[in-house]
């Protein structure tokens, strides 16, 4: 299990058509790698996240809470297949195109439970959450229905509270280490995503 990068991004204007309501929103999901395996470069990890890192709407990422969103790079095949196929366009992301801070590798979201702890080279993180995709994810990717396969797939990665401040690089290993093992975040999504089949909620 490896971090392989470390990408960061600015608050601006998110374009799309993908809601009814906005013409464009103040988004900071595009991120760009600033560290990675080849470019080790070292950069700051302090409580509220990657030095230089933006969030525009903190009731949904950001704080403490949500400093760090962690993605599996194992799912950027399903992405790359998915957005080429409806887009008809041949379609590669890059790592931190689904918003996330750290693009990972060797652990999925059936393996990591809340309460987790996960250490990254000298620091120390909690797992808090999975990530509940929105209509900006929709835009960002330019496919309506991204964050429904995001939710259908399981593959929402999840977010971290910053336990141990430092400096990282892409490259470091990742030891996990077990909490009380109640709740994983393939089943807070089966949930999140039964309750929105129930009630019909599709952004």
């Amino acid at each position: 299990m490896r971090l392989l990068s470390i990408s960061a991004g600015k608050v601006a204007p998110l374009f799309g058509n993908h809601h009814p309501n906005y013409k464009s929103v103040a988004s900071a999901i595009h991120k760009k790698v600033v560290s990675d395996f080849a470019n080790p470069t070292p950069v700051e990890i302090t409580s509220l996240g990657v030095q230089g890192d933006e969030q525009a709407d903190l009731s949904v990422h950001g704080g403490m809470e949500k400093a760090i969103y962690v993605y599996p790079a194992e799912h950027y095949i399903f992405w790359n297949e998915l957005l080429t196929r409806e887009t008809k366009q041949p379609t590669e992301l890059q790592h931190g195109a689904i918003g996330e801070n750290f693009t990972i590798e060797g652990l999925l979201e059936t393996e990591v439970f809340v309460g987790d702890r996960l250490q990254i080279g000298d620091l120390e993180f909690a797992v808090v959450k999975l990530r509940e995709p929105c209509f900006k994810f929709n835009a960002k990717l330019g496919y309506k229905g991204a964050a429904k396969a995001m939710l259908q797939t399981g593959f929402s990665g999840w977010y971290l509270r910053v336990l141990k401040t430092g400096i990282l690089a892409g490259g470091a290993g990742i030891t996990l280490i077990p909490g009380p093992r109640e709740t994983s975040i393939a089943q807070q999504n089966q949930k999140l995503l039964n309750n929105r089949n129930q009630k019909n909620l599709w952004e």
